[in-house]
């Protein structure tokens, strides 16, 4: 008998020359947001003047993520199409909570692609959706590379998590669910050191102090975080918990469907049918015997 069980879906793998630009992009991410930090007092900080350098360095390194990944993987334009696809739908998702006590739902969508698709694609993913919602919404400012950034680490996170090819079911959906919460808070958390330290006057306690030791400013910057960002984090984490809980199931095997019969891993492979491993002498089309199949 015919096994006719359409074979699972795998997410995109990444090569060596995918991980070596992600790792490049990473190194220029953690610079990006964290040199504030080791500046003296009189650095003249300002990442509204490195914002745009930030922007021009990304937009050649994400495309040369999706190229490493495309001729690593054997990806063609299906993946280029649904990668349009779903960032189109995660930048209309995003104004629907117009920012309110921080009730946005597209990081549930960026959570349960990441996880069909793949780090790589999803780093990518995360990042023109960001773009693609600034420019929906009039979000554009200094604030938009590093936006970018943080939601295309947020993607790829997913498509790091363990069990990809075997892991369903509601342990998935749990683990799914644990990594959105953590993973919102973590955003926001990473989006405040973007604007903690160009923002001052907010008190002794929590202003950030250039020059000062590393430690001292952290622990103003958790005190930062508690007092402004906490709720907004919180309604992030709560909404993408609930999100991924309840739409989750339907959602993943959508996204798992549309990878299968995309084929993304599938390559093709030419020659003559003995080389397919079909026996000589026989031709598709005719029953055994040497007839024609009758029509239906």
């Amino acid at each position: 008998m015919t096994d006719v069980r359409e074979r699972a879906p795998r997410p995109v793998r990444l090569g060596p020359k995918s991980v070596a630009v992600l790792l490049l992009t990473g190194a220029v991410g953690v610079v990006a947001f964290g040199w504030p930090l080791l500046a003296d007092a009189g650095s003249g900080l300002a990442h509204a003047k490195d914002a745009p350098w930030l922007f021009a360095a990304l937009l050649p390194l994400l495309v040369a993520v999706v190229v490493a990944t495309i001729s690593e993987s054997g990806m063609d334009a299906k993946a280029v199409a649904m990668l349009g696809v779903l960032a189109a739908v995660g930048a209309a998702l995003r104004p629907l909570g117009a920012g309110t006590a921080g009730l946005e739902p597209m990081f549930f969508l960026m959570v349960l692609s990441g996880r069909v698709l793949g780090p790589g694609f999803g780093f990518v993913l995360g990042s023109v959706t960001m773009f693609a919602s600034a420019l929906l919404t009039g979000g554009v400012g200094p604030w938009m590379p590093f936006q970018m950034l943080s939601m295309g680490w947020f993607t790829m996170g997913a498509g790091l998590l363990p069990g990809a090819d075997r892991l369903r079911g509601r342990a998935e959906l749990a683990m799914l669910a644990v990594y959105g919460c953590v993973a919102a808070f973590a955003y926001g958390t990473v989006m405040n050191l973007q604007g903690w330290t160009i923002i001052g006057g907010l008190g002794s306690g929590i202003s950030f102090v250039a020059g000062d030791p590393l430690h001292e400013n952290l622990v103003r910057f958790l005190a930062y975080c508690a007092a402004t960002s906490l709720g907004w984090d919180l309604g992030r984490a709560v909404l993408t918990v609930v999100l991924t809980l309840t739409l989750g199931p339907t959602l993943l095997k959508a996204l798992r469907r549309a990878t299968r019969r995309a084929a993304f891993d599938a390559r093709a492979v030419f020659g003559e049918p003995e080389e397919l491993g079909k026996e000589p002498g026989k031709h598709p089309g005719r029953e055994p015997g040497g007839t024609a199949p009758g029509p239906p």
